[in-house]
């Protein structure tokens, strides 16, 4: 889905297109936030950095994401 038509879905009228929309934009954010994380770590960032960043425990963030 293009961010175009993204916008526009989530303005819609019909719940169906609008929580179509909604998950488009969470596996969006879910492959955005693997990218940071990767590139962080790459970086030399600790778990603590990383989870001060986006707002959670360095332990949740290590739970998701070190693998």
């Amino acid at each position: 889905m293009e961010s175009g038509d993204l916008s526009e879905s989530l303005r819609s009228h019909d719940p169906a297109v609008g929580l179509r929309a909604v998950g488009a934009l969470h596996r969006l954010a879910e492959q955005t936030e693997v990218a940071a994380v990767a590139r962080a770590r790459q970086q030399g960032w600790s778990w603590e950095q990383i989870g001060d960043a986006l707002g959670v425990s360095r332990q949740s963030v290590h739970a998701k994401h070190g693998k």
